[in-house]
């Protein structure tokens, strides 16, 4: 038998971290929040009214420290990004970054994803989801708290448009066969590299970030996943 799928129930999608802003991270949080960060209490996202312009949308949920991000953003001025992160930190390590480049293509949400999904994002209306190497959960009495299970895939797909794409990344290779039985097994989705196989790296992924650098100090290869949204 194969392994077990757990159902969503009370998955969430990161742990928040208690630790502390720099100086210079709480600075630029508290300059640049107001005009680029996004609460749940104010429900659906018109990302129109929210970027000033109609341009695609990706979502990246789980972005860390932002390096990856904030990368993407500068390579790619014409796409709109939504940065998903319950690590301030994080986030404010972001917000440096697009000061210093000057960056106005990026939203945060300092939520958790699976209530940001529900609340704010409209259905069909992203054109890429990423999701760069979660928590693997790597003992088996905790898989079941591992984000990708079949539930929150239903929802990823809900959100993505027609030919939309779901993008994933792991440095564990008993995570990547568990993305791979759970993202096969959605008939909504087509496995770009072909049935059971795994995508080349991604032009999406343009730097090395410290968990990738950590898994390959490590020993581990990078598995990375790319399926997109057909009916």
């Amino acid at each position: 038998m194969g392994e077990k799928i757990f159902p969503l129930r009370q998955v969430r999608s990161f742990v928040r971290r208690d630790s502390r802003m720099t100086k210079a991270q709480r600075r630029a949080y508290e300059m640049l929040w107001p005009a680029v960060g996004l609460e749940l209490k104010n429900g659906l996202v018109n990302f129109s009214d929210v970027f000033q312009r109609e341009k695609p949308c990706i979502l990246e949920i789980g972005f860390g420290s932002g390096q990856s991000l904030l990368a993407m953003a500068k390579n790619h001025a014409e796409e709109n990004f939504i940065g998903i992160e319950t690590h301030l930190p994080g986030i404010g390590a972001l917000m440096l970054g697009m000061q210093s480049e000057n960056l106005k293509n990026i939203r945060i949400f300092y939520a958790d994803a699976v209530e940001v999904l529900n609340q704010c994002i409209p259905d069909q209306s992203l054109d890429v989801i990423q999701i760069f190497f979660p928590d693997p959960w790597q003992k088996r009495r905790h898989h079941k708290r591992r984000l990708i299970q079949e539930t929150f895939v239903n929802l990823l797909v809900k959100k993505l448009k027609q030919n939309g794409t779901l993008h994933l990344a792991t440095d564990w290779e008993d995570y990547a066969v568990w993305m791979m039985k759970v993202l096969s097994a959605n008939s909504s989705l087509k496995n770009l590299a072909g049935e059971g196989q795994y995508s080349n790296r991604s032009s999406q992924r343009p730097i090395i970030t410290k968990f990738e650098q950590r898994g390959k100090v490590s020993g581990r290869a990078i598995w990375e996943l790319q399926f997109q949204r057909t009916s």
